[in-house]
């Protein structure tokens, strides 16, 4: 499971999800990204679904990158518990997405290849998404 080794705060705020996402939302690594369209917690269990998914398709060939780590822990309260007597304790953890936010990368395969690995990905997450291809910068002065 992923999370973090050791965080400032045991127990953090909800917070809000607003605007779009400015940093990490280009395709850096990778050939090919999956872009999320939405807002949303997405959790390390449904990261590594979406990994894993991803990696099958592909059997082996070419390389995933995950780009977003679940830094944020959410508590909940045990069941039948009374009101009162603080917060609960962490339960899972989280990655606070954003609408244009890059959350995995591919390289190493077809296009069509990686369409498929990242429509088997977007299944696998909360928040919907759509296939982004890596801009190429254009070399200054080279003929």
């Amino acid at each position: 499971m992923l999370m973090p080794k050791r965080v400032k705060r045991r127990r953090v705020h909800r917070g809000r999800m607003k605007g779009t996402a400015t940093k990490g939302n280009k395709v850096t690594y990778g050939d090919y990204g999956l872009v999320a369209t939405e807002c949303g917690w997405i959790t390390s269990n449904q990261i590594e679904a979406a990994r894993i998914a991803m990696t099958r398709s592909v059997k082996r060939g070419g390389k995933v990158y995950i780009k977003i780590f679940p830094h944020k822990p959410v508590t909940k309260k045990p069941a039948e518990v009374r009101m009162g007597s603080g917060k609960g304790a962490p339960e899972y953890w989280v990655a606070v997405v954003k609408p244009g936010r890059v959350m995995f990368e591919i390289e190493g395969v077809t296009e069509a290849q990686a369409r498929e690995a990242m429509r088997l990905a977007s299944h696998k997450l909360p928040v919907k998404c759509k296939f982004a291809i890596k801009e190429m910068e254009a070399k200054g002065g080279e003929a």
